[in-house]
């Protein structure tokens, strides 16, 4: 798994599936789950008006790249004999390719502190949490360059559609849905002063990313089970390395879904 250089969460401490629309029909089955995404953010940082009176203006702009998300689907039969059940196949899908990039627009924000301020950097999800440290980026700030990881929260919405499940070679399986991006702010904090009494401090938070407004399409992802005709059918979701970011969820025999 790739070092996050800002981790402020652990990506085992994934909130629960929540599976939708279970019936005894032949239907699709949608399957959500709320899962911590590593992203990567380059953020572009400038700064006019150093000296004015009102407080100098910031701009930040940049681009948010996604790791990959993965599927396993895992098809299993019950053994003779017994109730419990042998993982017969696994198959591991890919949801999300790496490098999903979102373009955050060019953000103009004014502090008010009075003019040439120490001025330092904080990433929230716009609820209050944390997601990095303070960077200071310090007085009149020209051209620096951002690049943290973080991880964020992010919505996702499968659907699962399996087809001939009498097949000897097994059911065909696909997937598809959304991933839907959890809020990213930026929270810029101006001082006057970094030592003595007499600081004076004002923050301001910019949303670079509205929660909930965006929104990535999972393209349809076709598998074959290979393990014969209505197998029991599970589904985990994974991070870009394979290390599971859910436990498995069983949805069903083939004939249910």
């Amino acid at each position: 798994m790739k070092a996050l250089a800002l981790r402020n969460h652990l990506l085992a401490g994934m909130a629960g599936i929540t599976l939708l629309g279970l019936t005894t029909a032949r239907a699709d089955q949608q399957v959500t789950a709320s899962l911590d995404m590593t992203t990567h953010l380059s953020l572009l940082v400038n700064e006019l008006d150093c000296d004015n009176s009102h407080g100098p203006q910031i701009t930040l702009e940049g681009d948010l790249t996604i790791d990959s998300l993965k599927m396993k689907l895992i098809f299993m039969n019950n053994a003779k004999g017994t109730h419990t059940a042998t993982v017969v196949n696994e198959v591991d899908v890919n949801l999300l390719p790496e490098g999903a990039k979102i373009t955050i627009p060019k953000q103009p924000s004014r502090g008010g502190v009075g003019g040439n301020p120490h001025i330092y950097l904080q990433f929230n999800d716009g609820n209050g949490q944390t997601l990095s440290q303070e960077y200071y980026l310090g007085r009149c700030v020209q051209g620096l360059n951002l690049t943290p990881d973080l991880v964020n929260q992010a919505l996702a919405s499968v659907n699962v559609h399996a087809d001939s499940c009498t097949n000897h070679k097994g059911p065909f399986i696909t997937m598809d849905g959304t991933l839907t991006l959890g809020g990213l702010h930026a929270k810029l904090i101006f001082r006057n002063n970094v030592k003595g009494t007499h600081t004076r401090e004002e923050a301001i938070d910019v949303t670079l990313i509205q929660a909930g407004t965006t929104k990535i399409v999972l393209p349809k992802q076709p598998s074959r089970g290979g393990v014969g005709g209505n197998p029991i059918i599970s589904i985990q979701f994974l991070e870009s390395d394979g290390t599971p970011m859910t436990d498995p969820v069983t949805l069903g025999r083939c004939v249910q879904l």
